[in-house]
């Protein structure tokens, strides 16, 4: 995968903080904005001397993973097993390690007496783990002690569970000898992609000199390991505790081993090489809980067949809940090639329906071709393009996306009101195909931010809400780490609303943070605070007696009347206009007062003379007048063109062409984002010229 990528600069580390983490821990956290939280939490759990919860964890381990360093400055990860035991600590500031030494496994070559170490242990079948880097004391051929210089717990996801037994002496040597080379060869490759658990060692040289060692693990589900052509291994960074040990280490020394295992074998494989951070590119996004990723380039393997006298079988349901909310390659991949193919229309499976209502279906759809998924934002738009009995052109309508971008499909949700959605409801059935053009629109979550929300929806509006919710839990179960939300969804009857039952589902998986309130124009058989929470409308009143009004974002989706209402009187308790996003649907649009901050130029006038229009790839043109009252849109269609358009209100930029000469405006600032080399001819006229003379405006249609 050849994808333009950012890898991390070495930061300067400030002195204050030389006591809990180093420069690259630092650099880590405060790019993901937990400096100062991560800087409390250093001071409290990195201890130099293990508590007497860890003295009686370790000895209860049958093995453990150590990291160090050899001669050649080369890192390396290794796995060593001894019956329970093995591990002792007599006072909290040794661990004792029985274990003899090994010539074979070529991270031996860093355990001499004084040597930097780290340790990793874990209990597969508990899921238990704690670190701690120190350095070899009291070293012998048949054990060794650490010194503890930093001991710490760790958080148990991603870890899957396994049993283990012995097979063999653990004091015995194998009998197979070590395989070293400079490449994966096709077994080392075979035994990567099938992985779903490795463990990478680290290190950095702090002030001083003094030399830090640090083991990990890292899991996923089987494949989340990539390997290219050229043997460079490429792994994704999940959210985790935020200490950047390992990522930490890497920005200052840019060097990593790992060590996989065949758990049902015991055959191991080591590698050490080269190690970057990447923090930007399409590869992020296209795999699925991925918040960056790291690349090791191995300059050298070794491969030891039956190295370990331990053996593991994994159990049943054994998976860990966090691992199963991320991705694999296979599927990035196939993401990655949707991505390149954004703008073409693909043919889509209709793999389900539901009847929310009697008045909305939702549509659920996969790529016919087995491909991936174009990712979007919670909120934007799904195009689509239909042909419907008795009309010769194919309609093009966008319906909001109610499905997650962490779903494995699109879903539409689809009110009848019109020719195209009376076709999906009457004539779609399971089985049949439409095509579908990468999700668009400018309505959706902000990324990255953690203040609360609140989402105002009217009938239909609920749709990007749905994916909104949906999206917030995923994200809350896979960081641990829930946005409140705060759902005020009005409809007329108890009929007339949808989603019922799912958004229930969406209020327990948020563990209390989400929060409804349903309102009904008409409560007529429905039963308060069981079926609805309040009657009449959503409106001020209703959000002052509710809400703890605070550092929210608000969110509205609905009919016109219904989000002026609520954007005016938002705006009225100086709610700043960049914190209420609105989507509206068809030609309705939404009349916004700016913040005095906002730098938005004014919208320039529209032409008072007639404007020849060309459009050039069709090779025609007409005169559009100034008293016709006619867009761009409806002029083109009027010279018997038939431009790509759906809202014609300048909410989803369907219609977004380019201009090579002249400049157009707008009598209503439109919603969608568009280029100065753009138009929304949907709602777009010529524009007065600045000199006075008319001059041909030209379009790419």
């Amino acid at each position: 995968m050849n994808t333009a990528n950012t890898a991390i600069s070495t930061p300067v580390m400030p002195p204050k903080d030389r006591e809990a983490w180093h420069q690259g821990e630092i650099e880590m956290q405060e790019r993901v904005g937990v400096r100062q939280q991560m800087a409390d939490v250093g001071k409290r759990v990195l201890r130099d001397h293990l508590i007497d919860q860890h003295r009686q964890f370790y000895p209860q381990l049958p093995f453990a993973v150590f990291g160090t360093v050899d001669e050649n400055d080369d890192v390396w990860a290794t796995l060593r097993a001894n019956h329970p035991g093995f591990l002792s600590a007599s006072d909290p500031y040794h661990l004792s390690v029985n274990l003899p030494r090994d010539a074979d496994d070529p991270a031996d070559a860093g355990m001499g007496d004084g040597k930097p170490i780290g340790m990793i242990g874990i209990e597969l079948h508990t899921r238990r783990r704690n670190r701690l880097n120190g350095r070899i004391t009291a070293q012998t051929d048949k054990k060794f002690d650490i010194q503890v210089g930093h001991s710490f717990g760790n958080c148990p996801q991603y870890i899957r569970l396994r049993d283990f037994e012995f097979v063999r002496d653990p004091m015995s040597a194998p009998t197979s000898k070590p395989e070293i080379s400079r490449k994966l060869d096709d077994r080392a490759r075979a035994l990567i992609a099938k992985a779903d658990t490795f463990f990478v060692a680290t290190y950095v040289d702090r002030d001083g000199g003094h030399r830090e060692v640090d083991a990990s693990h890292r899991g996923g589900k089987p494949g989340f390991v990539h390997v290219n052509a050229n043997g460079t291994l490429t792994i994704p960074d999940f959210a985790g505790n935020q200490f950047f040990n390992t990522l930490g280490n890497i920005l200052c020394n840019p060097e990593a081993g790992l060590v996989f295992t065949d758990f049902a074998t015991g055959d191991v494989l080591q590698i050490t090489g080269d190690a970057e951070v990447i923090t930007e590119g399409p590869e992020i996004s296209a795999f699925k809980g991925a918040e960056r990723l790291w690349r090791v380039v191995p300059h050298k393997t070794v491969w030891r067949a039956s190295a370990l006298p331990i053996r593991w079988r994994p159990q049943e349901e054994g998976m860990s809940p966090n691992s199963l909310l991320t991705g694999d390659w296979e599927s990035a991949e196939k993401k990655l090639a949707a991505m390149s193919a954004a703008q073409q229309w693909r043919s889509f499976k209709v793999v389900r329906i539901t009847e929310e209502n009697h008045l909305i279906k939702s549509f659920q759809l996969e790529p016919a071709d087995q491909g991936g998924l174009v990712s979007f934002n919670p909120g934007q738009h799904l195009p689509i393009r239909v042909n419907v009995a008795g009309h010769d052109k194919p309609f093009i309508r966008t319906y909001t996306l109610s499905s997650a971008p962490s779903d494995a499909h699109y879903r539409i949700s689809v009110k009848r009101e019109g020719a195209v959605s009376g076709h999906l409801h009457d004539n779609l059935k399971v089985g049949d195909t439409l095509e579908a053009r990468a999700p668009a629109g400018d309505f959706s979550l902000q990324p990255n931010i953690k203040r609360p929300m609140v989402l105002m929806a009217g009938g239909i509006g609920i749709t990007p809400m749905m994916s909104m919710m949906r999206h917030a839990v995923y994200e809350g179960l896979r960081t641990r780490n829930f946005r409140q939300i705060w759902l005020f969804y009005a409809a007329r009857s108890m009929s007339d609303r949808a989603f019922d039952a799912e958004i229930v589902e969406l209020v327990k998986a948020a563990q209390g943070n989400i929060r409804i309130i349903r309102v009904l124009g008409d409560p007529d058989g429905a039963t308060p605070r069981k079926d609805y929470e309040a009657s009449g409308y959503i409106d001020m009143n209703l959000l002052r007696a509710v809400l703890p009004f605070d550092d929210f974002d608000f969110y509205l989706c609905g009919p016109p009347p219904f989000m002026q209402g609520l954007y005016d009187g938002l705006r009225g308790l100086n709610i700043a206009d960049k914190r209420i996003p609105a989507e509206a649907f068809g030609p309705a649009s939404l009349t916004r007062s700016r913040d005095n901050d906002d730098d938005v130029p004014e919208l320039p006038r529209a032409s008072s003379k007639p404007t020849k229009v060309e459009f050039a790839q069709s090779n025609q043109s007409a005169v559009w007048q100034p008293d016709a009252n006619k867009t761009l849109l409806e002029l083109a269609e009027d010279a018997g063109l038939a431009p790509e358009a759906s809202c014609r209100g300048g909410n989803c930029g369907t219609c977004r062409t380019k201009i090579t000469q002249g400049s157009v405006t707008y009598n209503n600032r439109p919603s969608a984002k568009v280029g100065a080399d753009e138009a929304l001819i949907c709602c777009a006229v010529p524009a007065e010229p600045e000199d006075g003379e008319p001059t041909p405006l030209v379009l790419s249609i």
